[in-house]
Order: structure tokens, then C-alpha cells, then sequence
């Protein structure tokens, strides 16, 4: 009877050099600085966004299946296959639960969620058919820990989480390498958001930098430090990737006494606090 291979990690080991891919949200912040990471490991990226930007190739609308389909099938047309997606464009925005509209959530969901099934879609058929790939997909830590006044963006960063750790089960005997990324506060235009500029604005009188910065010591890290763990996060094969080190701290506080964290946690929701001055 013959002995089944033992299953090893896909992805372990990998480098950018030589390879080609797609990075989405590439026209500020975590996009821009995977990018340039990126690029300067030696890949080839088609950098993409719905907004133009520095370094952002050709737009495109994560919420629009056919789109994505259609960028994907483009860079396969023109390099012959494709080696990885990283699939960051994503949203957020601060309220209560009570204040987010019908529209709100739709809209969170389209672009966190969707447009990651979405890119997942489009890639990993390919990728199987190459016998290689990595998909990269950005979560949050919020999709890992409770976070009051962000449930919408948490619950999407959740079930990222939960899309990105089952499917890297399945697409190892592919040769396929999944991970998913969880920072915390990172210093990008979303900690200035107010959500969506087409939908009423319900963040209230909550300052979002001060209220998503206070669980780091006031303090946003920067985009292209965040870039190289992540890059180093792959090549050492980790399933998900906890940056900073204040990240992984609160991660470990929860893991480890849940019902203190949600306790604690709770009393940090006061406007008082994080009103914009």
C-alpha cells in the first residue's frame, strides 16, 4: 500500500522575484506599501483600485465579479499565468449598531467580503490549474478579537478569517498557499474615515483616529513596515499574520481571558473619549 505524502504548508519559503500577480486597494496606505514591497522583491504587479493612485495600474471595482474576472484574465493573457493576489481594498466605519443603515452594511460587506470571494474566484482556478499560487487576503485583528463600534467592518474581517484559514486547507494539495493578514491601527486614510462619501455620515461625534489608535498607545504603524512582515510572514509559512506586536498582544489577552477583554473592551465605547476636538 503505497504511503501518503505528508502534507507540508504551501507557500513556505516564497519569494516575490520573477513573479506575477494582482494587489488590490493599491491607491493608498497597506496597497501602496504591498506594492512597493512588492516590486522591489522583483514581481511584476498589476497594482489595482477603484480610485487612482501613485502607483495604481488599472482600476478596478472589487464588488464587480465580471471585473475582476476580467483584470485577472488580462495579466494571464499577457505574462502566461498568474502567482498571486493579494486582496486588500477594503472599507470601514465607526458607529453603534443601531446607527448603521441598511446601506451601510450592504456596502461593507460588497466590498470586505465580496470582493475577496470575488478575487478568490477569479485566481485560484488557474492556480490549481498551475499546480501553484498564493492568495493573500487582509483582514484586520478586529477580525480576530470583539470590536465595539466596529461590528460591521469586524464581522466581514471575521469571515474573512474563517474564508482564508479553510480554504488554505483545501488548496495545499493544490500547491496553492493561503494567508491572511490581521494588523492592527495602521497609519492609512482609513483611520480618518467617516465610511462611504455616498452614504449619510453616521460615525457621530467619535474621532475614528483617536478611537482606533487608543488600542495601540495612540500610535498608527507604518504601511511598509506592515508590508514586510507580511512578506516575511509568508516565506515563514505563518497561516495568519499578527502585525504589529501590539496586534498580536491584544490577540493573546483574548485568547487567553475572553471574558476580562470583553469586559475591558466595553468600557472603552464612551464619545467622551474619542471626540474629535
Amino acid at each position: 500500500m503505497a504511503r501518503r505524502a505528508r502534507w507540508t504548508p504551501a507557500g513556505k519559503g516564497w519569494s516575490p522575484q520573477g513573479k506575477v500577480g494582482v494587489v488590490t486597494g493599491a491607491a493608498g496606505g497597506i496597497g501602496i506599501g504591498l506594492v512597493n514591497a512588492l516590486r522591489t522583491g522583483g514581481a511584476t504587479v498589476i497594482a489595482t483600485d477603484v480610485a487612482p493612485g501613485p502607483c495604481t495600474d488599472v482600476p478596478l471595482d472589487v464588488r464587480d465579479p465580471d471585473a475582476f474576472d476580467t483584470v485577472v484574465q488580462k495579466a494571464i493573457a499577457e505574462h502566461g499565468r498568474i502567482d498571486f493576489l493579494f486582496n486588500n481594498a477594503g472599507i470601514a466605519f465607526l458607529t453603534r449598531v443601531e446607527d448603521a443603515t441598511a446601506e451601510h452594511w450592504q456596502r461593507i460587506i460588497d466590498i470586505n467580503l465580496w470582493g475577496v470571494i470575488n478575487g478568490v474566484r477569479a485566481v485560484y482556478p488557474t492556480m490549481i490549474s498551475q499546480g501553484h499560487g498564493l492568495i493573500v487576503n487582509t483582514a484586520s485583528v478586529a477580525g480576530l478579537i470583539p470590536s465595539p463600534m466596529l461590528t460591521a467592518y469586524s464581522t466581514t474581517k471575521h469571515a474573512v478569517v474563517g474564508l482564508s484559514t479553510s480554504l488554505r486547507v483545501e488548496a495545499a494539495e493544490h500547491g496553492v498557499a493561503v494567508h491572511v493578514v490581521c494588523p492592527g491601527p495602521i497609519e492609512t486614510p482609513l483611520l480618518d474615515t467617516r465610511g462611504p462619501t455616498d452614504l449619510p455620515d453616521i460615525t457621530g461625534s467619535f474621532d475614528p483616529r483617536k478611537f482606533l489608535t487608543s488600542i495601540a498607545g495612540g500610535k498608527a504603524y507604518p504601511a511598509d513596515a506592515l508590508a514586510a512582515d507580511v512578506l516575511a510572514g509568508i516565506a515563514k509559512g505563518r497561516p495568519i499574520i499578527v502585525a504589529p506586536r501590539s496586534a498580536r498582544v491584544l490577540r493573546g489577552i483574548y485568547r487567553a481571558a475572553p471574558a476580562t477583554f470583553i469586559r475591558i473592551a466595553g468600557k472603552g465605547t464612551d464619545p467622551k473619549r474619542f471626540t474629535a476636538k
